[in-house]
C-alpha cells in the first residue's frame, strides 16, 4: 500500500516549519504539535511559536495549524510529547533567550496537560542550572517502564572564542513524573578526536529493559552506549556499523506490540547509489529499518526519501494500530532549505 504523505511548506510570513512530535489522544485523534516560525528568518535562533494539528482518521489527513504556545523568548522549539502512565500528556520544548553578547542560553521548559490537549499547565524550566546551552531533540523525552523519565541532552560550552560544537552527553532523569529532575550518574563522554562530540543523543528501551543511547557524530557513523540500570551507567560507546551516517540525528523507537525496534536516520550506505548534492546538507536519502533482537541487527531497509538536492531529518514517530507515523524536514533544492519544510508519512504496518 502507498505511503500517503501530508506537507507543511513553508511560506512568506511562516519562514520553517520543523521539529515535532506526537501524541494519541484518548478519543482517538492524533496531535502533532511542531516549531512554527514567524517573521523573515528560519534560521534556529529565530522568532517561532509552537503549533498543533490534529488527525481523527489515524493520520491520513489533518486539520488547520493552531498556535497553542506564543514565543516568550528569543525563539521556542523542538517539541516532545509523551504520554505519561499517570494519564497527563508532557510538553516539553527548548527555549532560547540571550544572555550575553553572542551567548545564548538554550534550556528544556516543561508543560502538562490534563485534559488531553486542550490546555496546558504554566511551563517551567525544569533543570534551573545558571546559562547553558543544552540541545535536545524533538520526540526524544521517553519515560521507561520503571516510570521513571530520561531526557537526553547534548551539553556545549562557551570557549573564550564562542560556541563549541563538541558536545558531550548528559542523561536527566525524573522519577516523579516530571516535578523534580536530577543528572544521571554519569555523562557519556566522546572521543577527544571527534569534532562534533557527542550531539542530539536519543534512547530507546529494548523489551528486555535495556536502554539503547545513539549520538550523532562527525566520524561517518552513529556512536551508541547502553544502560543496564535505567540510564545511571552506560557502556562505553562505540561505533555502530548498522548507522553510517552524516552529521545528521538518528530516531528509533520500540513498537509498543510487537517490540520491535524501529529506526530512521540518512543512511550513507553505498548501496543506496546516491551521491547527495549541494542544499542536501548530505542528508540524503533517508532510511527505515527494524530489529527483533534488541538493536544488536537490523533488517527491512526501506528508503523513504532519495532527492539528491534534498535533507532528511529531525523525525518523530508515533506507531497507531495499523501504521507507522513518520514527521521529518524534507526541504532542499531551489526553493528551500532542509529545515524549512516539514512532511508527515504515514505507513501502513
Amino acid at each position: 500500500m502507498q505511503d500517503q504523505i501530508f506537507d507543511l511548506p513553508h511560506g512568506t510570513g511562516n519562514p520553517r516549519n520543523s521539529e515535532g512530535s506526537f501524541v494519541r489522544l484518548q478519543d482517538g485523534r492524533i496531535l502533532f504539535v511542531y516549531t512554527c516560525y514567524n517573521g523573515e528568518s528560519w534560521h534556529d535562533h529565530a522568532t517561532a511559536d509552537l503549533a498543533a494539528i490534529e488527525s481523527a482518521d489515524d493520520g491520513r489527513t489533518w486539520e488547520s495549524p493552531r498556535i497553542i504556545r506564543k514565543n516568550d523568548a528569543d525563539n521556542i522549539m523542538s517539541v516532545s510529547l509523551l504520554r505519561l502512565q499517570d494519564g497527563r500528556i508532557a510538553l516539553l520544548y527548548l527555549r532560547k533567550s540571550t544572555f550575553a553578547p553572542d551567548r545564548i542560553d538554550c534550556r528544556p521548559w516543561l508543560c502538562f496537560s490534563s485534559d488531553e490537549g486542550a490546555s496546558w499547565s504554566e511551563a517551567r524550566d525544569i533543570l534551573g542550572l545558571p546559562p547553558a546551552y543544552l540541545v535536545i531533540n524533538n520526540d526524544r523525552l521517553i519515560q521507561l517502564q520503571s516510570g521513571r523519565l530520561v531526557l537526553p541532552t547534548a551539553w556545549h560550552r562557551y570557549s573564550l572564542s564562542g560556541f563549541d560544537p563538541r558536545a558531550i552527553a548528559l542523561f536527566f532523569l525524573s522519577d516523579d513524573g516530571g516535578s523534580t529532575w536530577r543528572e544521571s550518574k554519569e555523562w557519556v563522554l566522546p572521543p577527544s578526536k571527534i569534532t562534533t562530540g557527542f550531539q542530539e543523543p536519543g534512547v530507546c528501551q529494548c523489551q528486555d529493559g535495556q536502554l539503547l543511547a545513539y549520538f550523532r557524530t562527525s566520524t561517518g557513523m552513529q556512536y551508541e552506549a547502553r544502560s543496564m540500570d535505567d540510564a545511571e551507567t552506560w557502556s562505553d560507546p562505540q561505533p555502530s556499523r548498522h548507522f553510517p551516517s552524516p552529521a545528521a540525528p538518528l530516531s528509533m523507537k520500540r513498537h509498543p506490540k510487537t517490540g520491535e525496534i524501529f529506526a530512521v536516520w540518512c543512511d550513507r550506505d553505498p548501496r543506496w547509489h546516491i551521491d547527495p548534492i549541494e542544499g542536501s546538507w548530505s542528508r540524503t536519502p533517508l532510511v527505515l529499518a527494524r530489529s527483533s533482537d534488541n538493536g544488536a541487527s537490523w533488517h527491512s531497509h526501506r528508503m523513504l526519501e532519495q532527492k539528491p538536492d534534498h535533507g532528511y531529518c529531525y523525525t518523530a514517530m508515533l506507531f497507531t494500530e495499523e501504521a507507522l507515523l513518520l514527521a521529518y524536514c524534507c526541504g532542499g533544492g531551489k526553493n528551500s532549505a532542509v529545515l524549512q519544510d516539514l512532511r508527515i508519512r504515514r505507513i501502513t504496518l
